[in-house]
């Protein structure tokens, strides 16, 4: 039963956007490397899963605090 279980690495949340990224770029690196058994395979996908759904919440959350500091109105991006 202890197969099913999650591992302690899969429920910890990263600790910045920079983390999770940084643990998603390694897990596809890994991944794509094809020398993953496939239970490791399944708990990696997970992850990834996972650390993805939690970017794109930080994400959502600092364009909901631009939009704030820009009264409300979502102005294009310029690199300047």
């Amino acid at each position: 039963m202890a197969k099913n279980s999650p591992s302690p690495t899969a429920a910890k949340e990263p600790a910045s956007y920079e983390d999770a990224l940084r643990e998603l770029e390694q897990l596809v690196a890994s991944m794509e490397g094809g020398q993953l058994p496939l239970d490791r395979m399944i708990d990696s996908y997970r992850r990834g899963a996972e650390l993805l759904a939690y970017c794109r919440g930080r994400l959502e959350a600092v364009e909901a605090q631009v939009k704030v500091l820009e009264d409300g109105q979502l102005k294009p991006w310029i690199a300047g």
